[in-house]
């Protein structure tokens, strides 16, 4: 992400910090997130994982009590249930990244070594805004997988090394998913049967088949698809190291994205998290809906060298069919 179309981020009164103790294996303790942010003024909300807790309501209720500033310490999958109310509500959200590996504070550029930093939004930052996604009614700031995806997610092996346990099990996965079949439809655009399909909240770089580096943009207002379909495992596996798109589906649009299944439910990984969702899901991206507070000095920036074009790209492959004309 560039800072091209920031703006100065000042004059939060009541900013509100909702924050997992125990998210990437309890950062927010060891870099005392709660303590520095009262510290900045801020209102901090502990969660407690004995109690059932429903944190879109908790976010709901700190805006109706006059919370001018909603923010995360936390994983993915919490971010964009908080970066949801935020955008309803047309407040700022503030990242701060405690959890495992925190793609979206990545794609912002945030520090997440030491992820106190961001806290300095607070004091001297800046405004971007930056799209997010939607599945049927729930959001994403990263993803949503389908299929041998979404079963990958539930691999405890996934949440510590997720790039390695893609590589080590996708094949295998691919080669003996049995789930519900999927049909994708975008636009002109059909795949039929997939086994493994992800939805991004933006294009991932085209250098990167698995959908697990990094976004150029957070702004394109484009969704990102990549749909594979297995042949055999020492194929993809191959395909997944080599980085070549060969017999995957790729593809950038501003289209709604519907993926229909012959189940009324499918398993869904939802910014890593494993959820359900009622089928037809519909993918569709809101442009430039999140207001995000960065803190002027950020160690990261996304590349540059790669830039969405402004209609939908399919990559040639043998994975599904094509309704209308494509580029390679």
């Amino acid at each position: 992400m560039t800072e091209k179309a920031s703006r100065p981020a000042t004059g939060a009164r009541r900013p509100y910090l909702i924050v997992n103790p125990h998210s990437g294996g309890g950062k927010a303790s060891r870099f005392r997130i709660a303590e520095r942010a009262r510290a900045f003024g801020a209102q901090v909300f502990l969660i407690d994982h004995s109690l059932p807790q429903d944190l879109a309501a908790v976010a709901r209720r700190a805006v109706d009590d006059g919370a001018d500033l909603l923010g995360v310490a936390g994983g993915d999958g919490t971010q964009a249930l908080v970066a949801e109310v935020a955008a309803e509500s047309g407040l700022p959200f503030m990242v701060v990244p405690a959890g495992t590996r925190n793609h979206f504070a990545m794609d912002l550029g945030l520090d997440r070594e030491d992820p106190s930093a961001a806290l300095e939004a607070l004091r001297d930052g800046l405004e971007l805004r930056v799209d997010l996604g939607y599945a049927g009614e729930r959001a994403f700031v990263n993803n949503v997988s389908f299929g041998a995806y979404a079963a990958l997610v539930q691999d405890p092996a996934y949440r510590e090394d997720k790039i390695g346990t893609m590589v080590r099990i996708l094949p295998e996965f691919l080669a003996r998913h049995e789930g519900p079949e999927l049909v994708v439809r975008a636009g002109l655009l059909t795949v039929d049967r997939p086994d493994a399909v992800l939805v991004s909240n933006n294009p991932y770089q085209i250098d990167d088949p698995a959908g697990l580096g990094r976004r150029a943009r957070l702004d394109s207002g484009l969704l990102g698809v990549l749909a594979a379909r297995a042949e055999t495992p020492a194929e993809t596996a191959a395909r997944l190291r080599s980085g070549q798109t060969h017999g995957l589906t790729r593809l950038a649009t501003p289209d709604d994205v519907v993926i229909h299944a012959d189940v009324p439910v499918v398993p869904v990984g939802l910014d890593g998290e494993a959820v359900t969702l009622r089928t037809p899901v519909r993918c569709r991206i809101s442009p430039r809906t999140l207001r995000i507070w960065l803190p002027r000095h950020r160690p990261g920036v996304a590349p540059t060298g790669w830039r969405p074009p402004r209609r939908a790209v399919v990559q040639a492959s043998r994975v599904g069919r094509s309704d209308g004309p494509h580029t390679t």
